[in-house]
């Protein structure tokens, strides 16, 4: 018989000192040991193979999933268009309408899903849109399900590239998400304070944080503005950060992140909620810690990254495959990324303690160290006119310039070691690669095609019209949105309003 493990107490901590789901929450948000919601992040080609593969992770043991969008849907252009050619369905699922969210979605009940996640950003009110048009067709409440929406249009200015409107347009665009969801769908998360991007665009660990949460005050000061008090607001948003190879800094990243947040909430936003102080963690292993140079190095990384995320007692977690430096993950190499998180939550007993780490020497040092550097990095920021300033300048863009070349220097003199790359190079072993079937594009224009022919024209004008007025008027845009997808207007179409009313972002400065 194997022996059973031994039981553990959940928290070591002095009668003195801090306990977890204690203010400012260093040490994690809960008192209690759970486990974090564990989803993977997937999506490819039509909404019809997607469906096949979230079913097939669903089985596997997923609790909650994020889709994973190709680049036209996330820039608000149609498959169809001529924009969109060469990359319909490559790095994500192909989405145009409600009738595309219809078949992604088959057979998938809502609310059994802990969360649905997704990297829509500059179009965050329109992935709302669709959700709620879904569940009213399914005659499901959709507050009956958790919806996870990024909708953190800011950062893409400084770290993704895929914003499509000025930022005080694209700034009022994500509030009206999240003042509508703060209304009508409070267990909806409407905000994902997006730190990972700019950690993968060569940030430092203070950075990440100190960009992220200045973007988080943008939207909170236009959500206050607007009469939605942070209490409203912000017991429902996630933060969602990196996992590198820096393993007790990352650690100590995650801690230092709750206690700015807690006291930027206490202190700067007046929150009386202690939820609002509770900085909820989506964690994702870095992507640009993978190398197409001995693949299968890569189970090694997202493991060691994953019992980053157990130890600083992250919320919801996503584990890159090991094969995502050569493209889309193939089914198998998604599996054993879902394989790796459930080994080491199910049989490490790492989830059993919190903050393990708490009273370390090391860990403490570098939480205190991070932390007076994130306020430091946000007093900066506020002096140079905030988050919206800082992007109209090119300030956030040339900092992340200037430490991704410094990143890179690192490694090509080796002072940073990459195994496999710059020290104990070999023969790249033969791999799998996912790929994409080109004629699937041809596939997914033909569908947005026919789909205008099928749907009520009249009733899409009408409905697009009315999108018009509201953004003309500097409405809430969201219920004018969820009209216009029901009608089975595109998002393209949808957009393109908006496009007509805001205008594109130009850069006023380059590097």
């Amino acid at each position: 018989m194997t022996a059973q493990r031994p039981r553990l107490a959940s928290d070591y901590a002095p009668p003195t000192g801090e306990h977890p789901g204690q203010y400012p929450f260093t040490r994690g948000v809960s008192a209690e040991p759970r486990p974090w919601i564990m989803g993977q992040y997937a999506g490819f080609g039509t909404a019809e193979q997607s469906n096949e593969r979230f079913l097939r992770l669903l089985e596997a043991g997923v609790t909650g999933f994020s889709v994973a969008m190709d680049l036209p849907t996330q820039m608000g252009i149609d498959s169809d268009d001529p924009r969109a050619a060469g990359e319909v369905g490559r790095v994500g699922v192909a989405i145009d309408s409600l009738a595309d969210i219809e078949v992604l979605m088959d057979r998938i009940p809502l609310e059994s899903i802990s969360q649905v996640r997704t990297t829509a950003n500059a179009i965050g009110y329109v992935w709302a849109a669709l959700f709620v048009a879904l569940a009213e067709k399914r005659g499901v409440d959709p507050g009956e399900f958790g919806m996870f929406i990024q909708n953190d249009v800011l950062k893409e200015f400084i770290a993704r590239g895929t914003q499509i409107f000025p930022p005080a347009a694209s700034l009022s665009l994500a509030v009206d998400t999240i003042e509508y969801c703060s209304r009508h769908l409070p267990g909806w998360t409407p905000l994902a304070m997006s730190g990972y991007h700019i950690r993968e665009s060569g940030s430092s660990a203070v950075q990440e944080i100190a960009f992220t949460f200045a973007n988080a005050r943008a939207y909170l000061d236009e959500c206050v503005r607007r009469g939605v008090s942070v209490d409203q607001v912000a017991p429902t948003l996630f933060t969602f950060l990196a996992i590198t190879m820096d393993f007790l800094p990352e650690v100590a990243k995650f801690r230092a992140a709750r206690r700015v947040w807690a006291r930027l909430m206490r202190d700067t936003y007046g929150a009386r909620n202690d939820r609002s102080m509770q900085l909820r963690i989506f964690a994702f292993t870095a992507g640009s810690t993978l190398t197409a140079q001995q693949p299968l190095n890569n189970v090694v990384r997202a493991t060691l990254e994953t019992t980053v995320a157990a130890l600083a007692g992250v919320q919801t977690l996503h584990v890159s495959a090991y094969d995502e430096a050569m493209g889309v993950p193939t089914e198998s190499a998604a599996t054993l990324a879902l394989r790796t998180q459930q080994v080491v939550s199910f049989e490490s007993g790492l989830t059993e303690t919190l903050d393990p780490f708490g009273g370390s020497y090391a860990v403490e040092t570098l939480t205190d160290e991070l932390e007076t550097e994130i306020w430091q990095s946000l007093e900066d920021i506020d002096k140079r006119g905030g988050a919206l300033e800082c992007i109209a300048s090119g300030w956030f863009a040339h900092e992340l310039s200037e430490a991704a070349y410094t990143h890179m220097q690192q490694v090509e003199s080796g002072d940073r070691v990459v195994v496999g790359v710059n020290k104990f190079p070999s023969a790249t072993e033969p791999l799998e690669v996912f790929e994409v079937d080109p004629s699937l594009e041809r596939q997914q224009a033909e569908s947005v095609a026919r789909l205008r022919t099928s749907r009520d024209q009249a009733r899409v004008q009408e409905t697009l019209t009315g999108l018009r007025r509201a953004a003309e008027a500097s409405q809430n845009v969201m219920p004018a949105t969820i009209e216009a997808v029901k009608a089975y207007a595109t998002i393209g179409e949808i957009v393109d309003v908006l496009r007509d009313v805001h205008g594109t972002w130009q850069p006023s400065a380059t590097f």
